[in-house]
Protein backbone atom coordinates (compact mmCIF):
# COMPACT_ATOMS: atom_id res chain seq x y z
CA UNK A 1 0.00 0.00 0.00
CA UNK A 2 1.12 3.65 -0.48
CA UNK A 3 0.04 6.97 1.60
CA UNK A 4 0.76 10.50 1.34
CA UNK A 5 2.87 12.08 3.82
CA UNK A 6 3.22 15.76 2.79
CA UNK A 7 3.50 16.40 -0.72
CA UNK A 8 5.01 12.72 -1.48
CA UNK A 9 3.40 9.73 -2.75
CA UNK A 10 5.81 6.77 -0.55
CA UNK A 11 5.34 3.05 0.69
CA UNK A 12 3.55 3.22 3.76
CA UNK A 13 6.73 1.28 5.39
CA UNK A 14 8.65 4.20 4.90
CA UNK A 15 6.06 6.76 6.49
CA UNK A 16 7.23 7.94 9.74
CA UNK A 17 7.24 11.17 12.01
CA UNK A 18 8.99 12.50 14.13
CA UNK A 19 8.10 12.20 18.03
CA UNK A 20 7.93 15.98 18.40
CA UNK A 21 5.12 16.46 16.86
CA UNK A 22 2.18 17.92 18.88
CA UNK A 23 -0.07 14.88 17.55
CA UNK A 24 2.21 12.46 19.35
CA UNK A 25 2.64 15.32 22.68
CA UNK A 26 -0.59 16.23 22.92
CA UNK A 27 -2.84 14.49 20.80
CA UNK A 28 -3.62 17.93 18.75
CA UNK A 29 -4.39 17.37 15.34
CA UNK A 30 -8.13 16.95 12.84
CA UNK A 31 -8.71 14.66 10.54
CA UNK A 32 -11.07 13.11 8.00
CA UNK A 33 -12.36 10.22 6.65
CA UNK A 34 -13.81 9.60 3.34
CA UNK A 35 -14.78 6.16 1.64
CA UNK A 36 -14.59 5.02 -1.80
CA UNK A 37 -17.04 2.89 -3.68
CA UNK A 38 -15.78 1.23 -7.39
CA UNK A 39 -12.42 3.18 -6.93
CA UNK A 40 -14.46 6.67 -6.89
CA UNK A 41 -14.08 8.91 -3.75
CA UNK A 42 -17.98 9.70 -2.45
CA UNK A 43 -18.86 12.70 -1.55
CA UNK A 44 -15.06 14.13 -1.72
CA UNK A 45 -15.88 17.87 -1.83
CA UNK A 46 -18.34 17.67 1.25
CA UNK A 47 -15.56 16.21 2.96
CA UNK A 48 -12.59 18.40 1.96
CA UNK A 49 -14.73 21.36 2.78
CA UNK A 50 -14.80 19.85 6.62
CA UNK A 51 -11.19 18.54 6.96
CA UNK A 52 -10.14 22.59 5.50
CA UNK A 53 -12.78 23.93 8.10
CA UNK A 54 -11.34 21.92 11.12
CA UNK A 55 -8.26 22.59 10.54
CA UNK A 56 -8.92 26.53 10.06
CA UNK A 57 -10.91 26.47 13.93
CA UNK A 58 -8.08 24.44 15.00
CA UNK A 59 -6.10 26.90 13.91
CA UNK A 60 -3.40 24.40 11.86
CA UNK A 61 -1.40 25.61 8.84
CA UNK A 62 -2.74 23.50 5.42
CA UNK A 63 0.89 23.52 3.41
CA UNK A 64 -1.24 22.41 0.85
CA UNK A 65 -3.96 23.88 -1.31
CA UNK A 66 -7.02 22.51 -1.91
CA UNK A 67 -6.64 21.64 -5.87
CA UNK A 68 -3.15 20.51 -4.78
CA UNK A 69 -4.56 17.42 -2.01
CA UNK A 70 -7.20 16.94 -4.12
CA UNK A 71 -4.83 15.78 -7.32
CA UNK A 72 -2.77 13.85 -4.73
CA UNK A 73 -5.28 12.00 -3.24
CA UNK A 74 -7.01 10.94 -6.47
CA UNK A 75 -3.46 9.86 -7.75
CA UNK A 76 -3.06 7.74 -3.95
CA UNK A 77 -6.75 5.84 -4.82
CA UNK A 78 -5.47 5.55 -8.41
CA UNK A 79 -1.96 3.97 -7.27
CA UNK A 80 -3.54 1.79 -4.39
CA UNK A 81 -6.61 0.09 -6.91
CA UNK A 82 -8.83 -0.28 -4.36
CA UNK A 83 -12.31 -1.01 -5.07
CA UNK A 84 -14.18 -0.17 -1.78
CA UNK A 85 -11.83 1.79 0.62
CA UNK A 86 -11.85 3.77 3.53
CA UNK A 87 -9.51 7.02 3.17
CA UNK A 88 -8.32 8.94 6.17
CA UNK A 89 -6.71 12.72 5.43
CA UNK A 90 -4.84 13.68 9.00
CA UNK A 91 -3.76 16.82 9.73
CA UNK A 92 -0.81 16.61 13.17
CA UNK A 93 0.35 19.66 15.20
CA UNK A 94 3.26 19.59 13.26
CA UNK A 95 6.82 19.44 14.99
CA UNK A 96 6.94 21.69 18.01
CA UNK A 97 9.81 22.97 19.64
CA UNK A 98 8.38 22.92 22.77
CA UNK A 99 5.76 20.43 22.66
CA UNK A 100 3.27 22.67 23.48
CA UNK A 101 2.84 25.37 21.08
CA UNK A 102 1.47 24.70 17.38
CA UNK A 103 4.28 24.60 15.05
CA UNK A 104 4.64 26.59 11.76
CA UNK A 105 3.75 23.60 9.74
CA UNK A 106 1.59 20.93 9.85
CA UNK A 107 1.60 17.27 8.75
CA UNK A 108 -0.54 15.73 6.09
CA UNK A 109 -0.90 12.17 6.15
CA UNK A 110 -3.24 9.95 4.12
CA UNK A 111 -3.81 6.31 4.19
CA UNK A 112 -5.91 3.95 2.92
CA UNK A 113 -7.52 0.81 3.81
CA UNK A 114 -10.10 -2.36 2.36
CA UNK A 115 -13.19 -1.35 3.79
CA UNK A 116 -16.19 -2.77 2.53
CA UNK A 117 -19.65 -1.26 4.73
CA UNK A 118 -22.23 -3.74 5.47
CA UNK A 119 -25.23 -3.15 4.07
CA UNK A 120 -27.45 -5.40 5.92
CA UNK A 121 -30.72 -3.81 6.52
CA UNK A 122 -32.03 -6.25 9.55
CA UNK A 123 -28.59 -5.13 11.90
CA UNK A 124 -29.43 -3.43 14.35
CA UNK A 125 -27.25 -1.46 17.81
CA UNK A 126 -27.66 -0.78 21.49
CA UNK A 127 -26.61 2.62 22.83
CA UNK A 128 -25.56 3.89 26.03
CA UNK A 129 -26.28 7.22 27.35
CA UNK A 130 -23.70 9.69 29.05
CA UNK A 131 -23.10 12.94 30.09
CA UNK A 132 -20.27 14.47 28.15
CA UNK A 133 -20.03 18.00 25.72
CA UNK A 134 -17.32 16.95 23.22
CA UNK A 135 -15.11 20.11 23.20
CA UNK A 136 -14.54 21.93 19.85
CA UNK A 137 -17.81 19.94 18.52
CA UNK A 138 -17.86 21.38 15.10
CA UNK A 139 -14.23 19.98 14.57
CA UNK A 140 -13.42 16.66 13.66
CA UNK A 141 -9.97 16.38 16.19
CA UNK A 142 -8.11 13.15 17.14
CA UNK A 143 -9.77 13.71 20.67
CA UNK A 144 -11.55 10.59 21.07
CA UNK A 145 -10.25 10.49 24.88
CA UNK A 146 -13.58 10.14 26.23
CA UNK A 147 -15.13 7.31 24.08
CA UNK A 148 -11.97 5.27 24.39
CA UNK A 149 -11.89 5.35 28.17
CA UNK A 150 -15.58 4.25 28.31
CA UNK A 151 -15.23 1.23 25.62
CA UNK A 152 -14.87 -1.40 29.35
CA UNK A 153 -17.92 0.28 30.37
CA UNK A 154 -19.83 -0.40 27.58
CA UNK A 155 -18.70 -3.80 27.49
CA UNK A 156 -19.79 -3.86 30.69
CA UNK A 157 -23.27 -2.87 29.83
CA UNK A 158 -23.83 -4.72 27.13
CA UNK A 159 -24.26 -1.58 24.64
CA UNK A 160 -22.71 -1.26 21.30
CA UNK A 161 -21.82 2.47 20.90
CA UNK A 162 -22.62 5.59 23.15
CA UNK A 163 -24.78 8.34 22.91
CA UNK A 164 -23.14 12.17 24.01
CA UNK A 165 -25.71 13.97 26.04
CA UNK A 166 -25.07 17.52 27.43
CA UNK A 167 -27.92 18.99 30.63
CA UNK A 168 -30.32 16.98 29.12
CA UNK A 169 -29.62 18.13 25.54
CA UNK A 170 -28.61 15.20 22.93
CA UNK A 171 -25.77 15.31 20.96
CA UNK A 172 -24.29 12.75 18.73
CA UNK A 173 -22.09 9.37 18.94
CA UNK A 174 -18.20 9.47 19.34
CA UNK A 175 -18.40 8.74 15.19
CA UNK A 176 -21.73 9.16 14.40
CA UNK A 177 -24.36 11.48 14.37
CA UNK A 178 -27.95 10.54 15.49
CA UNK A 179 -31.84 10.53 14.45
CA UNK A 180 -34.98 9.62 16.10
CA UNK A 181 -38.40 9.42 14.83
CA UNK A 182 -41.45 10.77 17.03
CA UNK A 183 -44.55 10.28 17.50
CA UNK A 184 -45.51 12.91 14.47
CA UNK A 185 -43.50 10.68 12.18
CA UNK A 186 -40.60 13.40 12.09
CA UNK A 187 -37.42 12.82 11.32
CA UNK A 188 -35.03 14.58 13.35
CA UNK A 189 -31.45 15.00 14.37
CA UNK A 190 -29.93 17.19 16.96
CA UNK A 191 -28.92 20.53 15.64
CA UNK A 192 -26.60 22.05 17.89
CA UNK A 193 -22.83 21.45 19.94
CA UNK A 194 -22.25 18.21 16.89
CA UNK A 195 -19.87 17.63 14.65
CA UNK A 196 -22.29 17.42 11.38
CA UNK A 197 -21.69 14.91 9.68
CA UNK A 198 -20.99 14.15 5.88
CA UNK A 199 -23.74 11.30 5.79
CA UNK A 200 -26.18 13.52 7.99
CA UNK A 201 -25.83 16.16 5.35
CA UNK A 202 -26.81 13.73 2.52
CA UNK A 203 -29.91 12.22 4.47
CA UNK A 204 -30.88 15.80 5.29
CA UNK A 205 -30.89 16.84 1.49
CA UNK A 206 -32.11 13.85 0.05
CA UNK A 207 -34.35 13.09 2.37
CA UNK A 208 -36.70 16.22 2.27
CA UNK A 209 -37.76 15.52 -0.74
CA UNK A 210 -40.02 11.84 0.40
CA UNK A 211 -39.79 12.03 4.42
CA UNK A 212 -40.42 15.01 7.03
CA UNK A 213 -37.34 14.93 8.14
CA UNK A 214 -35.25 18.32 9.93
CA UNK A 215 -32.52 19.48 12.62
CA UNK A 216 -33.74 20.44 15.92
CA UNK A 217 -33.22 20.90 19.47
CA UNK A 218 -33.51 17.18 21.43
CA UNK A 219 -33.49 16.17 24.42
CA UNK A 220 -33.80 13.09 26.77
CA UNK A 221 -37.45 13.29 27.03
CA UNK A 222 -37.59 13.13 23.04
CA UNK A 223 -35.58 9.99 23.52
CA UNK A 224 -37.47 8.70 25.88
CA UNK A 225 -40.84 8.78 23.74
CA UNK A 226 -39.30 8.01 20.41
CA UNK A 227 -40.50 5.82 17.89
CA UNK A 228 -37.55 4.50 16.31
CA UNK A 229 -33.62 5.83 16.48
CA UNK A 230 -30.61 5.60 14.22
CA UNK A 231 -27.22 6.78 13.79
CA UNK A 232 -25.21 7.65 10.44
CA UNK A 233 -21.89 8.00 9.51
CA UNK A 234 -19.23 7.08 6.55
CA UNK A 235 -18.59 3.86 7.60
CA UNK A 236 -21.88 3.13 8.61
CA UNK A 237 -24.26 4.58 6.43
CA UNK A 238 -27.48 4.83 8.27
CA UNK A 239 -27.45 2.35 11.42
CA UNK A 240 -30.87 1.47 13.33
CA UNK A 241 -31.05 1.58 17.04
CA UNK A 242 -32.95 -1.11 18.86
CA UNK A 243 -32.19 -0.48 22.30
CA UNK A 244 -30.83 2.54 24.69
CA UNK A 245 -29.59 1.82 27.99
CA UNK A 246 -30.62 -1.73 28.45
CA UNK A 247 -34.87 -0.21 26.97
CA UNK A 248 -36.03 -1.97 23.61
CA UNK A 249 -37.55 -0.10 21.41
CA UNK A 250 -40.39 -0.90 19.56
CA UNK A 251 -40.53 -4.52 19.01
CA UNK A 252 -36.71 -4.59 18.80
CA UNK A 253 -36.02 -4.53 15.10
CA UNK A 254 -35.58 -1.74 12.85
CA UNK A 255 -38.60 0.53 12.35
CA UNK A 256 -40.33 1.35 8.72
CA UNK A 257 -39.16 4.73 8.66
CA UNK A 258 -35.53 4.04 9.54
CA UNK A 259 -36.00 1.16 6.88
CA UNK A 260 -37.42 3.33 4.21
CA UNK A 261 -34.40 5.82 4.60
CA UNK A 262 -32.01 3.09 4.31
CA UNK A 263 -33.31 1.97 0.90
CA UNK A 264 -33.15 5.53 0.05
CA UNK A 265 -30.08 6.53 1.03
CA UNK A 266 -28.33 2.89 -0.28
CA UNK A 267 -29.63 3.56 -3.75
CA UNK A 268 -28.28 7.08 -3.61
CA UNK A 269 -24.87 6.19 -2.48
CA UNK A 270 -24.48 2.83 -4.31
CA UNK A 271 -27.16 3.67 -7.48
CA UNK A 272 -28.94 0.49 -6.35
CA UNK A 273 -26.30 -1.71 -7.38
Amino acid sequence: MYVLVNDSIISEDEAALKITDLSIQRGYGIFDFLKTVGGKPVFLEDHLDRFYSSADQMRLPVKLKRNELTDLLLILIDKNNLADSGVRITLTGGYSPDGFNIASESNIIVTQQDFVINRDFEKSIGLMTYDYQRQFASAKTLDYLKAIWLQPVLKEKGADDILYHDNGMLRECPRANFFLVNDKDEILTSKSNILKGVTRKHILKFGSQKFKIDERELTMDDLRHAKEVFISSTTKNILPVTKIDGRVLGDGTPGPLTRALMKEFDTYVYGGK
